[in-house]
């Protein structure tokens, strides 16, 4: 082989050779042979993110059927307890109210006769009974509506269902009770029904 030759081969081979340099270079940059993040994607995702947000979901679904159930029962529980304060009130009115009905029975045993002392003796018993009824009213809080002749006509207690002029009597004062009324502390359980005049 000639000198001349042999330096074109030289040159081809030169030629041919790739820079190891530029090799690192398109390797970077290529795609394919990158481990590193997309662009679009700024903050990498750490290990085990999924899983993490997973068990937190699962810890608030658990919370929420904890309190759903806990919520279910107090609601059970205050209607059971409702219930049985309305069932301890009835029993514990009509306890207050057993002695009076006990008297009531034992007047109506009384031998009934035309004489004046029994008649007496069965108007006593009746006073005494409703004596005891005022009694039972006062321990639960009610009491008679204050409407004696001459008071002043109150439409918040009194029912007026009659209309008379009597100069004896002041402009709208209560002139007869037809029916006494009741009230507790806060409200009126029956309206006094009177007769009002002026």
């Amino acid at each position: 082989m000639t000198k001349r030759q042999h330096g074109e081969a030289e040159e081809n081979m030169t030629s041919a050779s790739v820079d190891p340099k530029a090799d690192i270079t398109e390797a970077s940059e290529s795609p394919e042979g990158s481990h590193a993040a997309p662009k679009g994607d700024k903050k990498a995702r750490k290990p085990g993110h999924e899983d993490q947000l997973n068990a937190e979901i699962n810890e608030l679904k658990d919370r929420y059927l904890r309190l759903l159930a806990e919520y279910d029962n107090f609601r059970k529980r205050t209607q059971k307890e409702r219930e049985s304060l309305y069932a301890d009130a009835v029993a514990e009115i009509a306890k207050e109210w057993l002695p009076v009905i006990d008297n009531v029975e034992r007047a109506m045993c009384f031998p009934i006769d035309d004489s004046q002392e029994t008649a007496q003796k069965v108007a006593e018993g009746i006073k005494m009974i409703h004596r005891q009824i005022l009694e039972v009213f006062a321990k639960f809080g009610i009491a008679e509506i204050d409407c004696a002749d001459g008071t002043c006509f109150d439409p918040n207690l009194h029912e007026a269902v009659l209309h008379v002029e009597d100069e004896a009597l002041g402009d709208q004062c209560i002139a007869q009770v037809f029916q006494k009324g009741y009230r507790t502390a806060d409200r009126v359980l029956r309206y006094s029904v009177v007769k009002v005049a002026n």
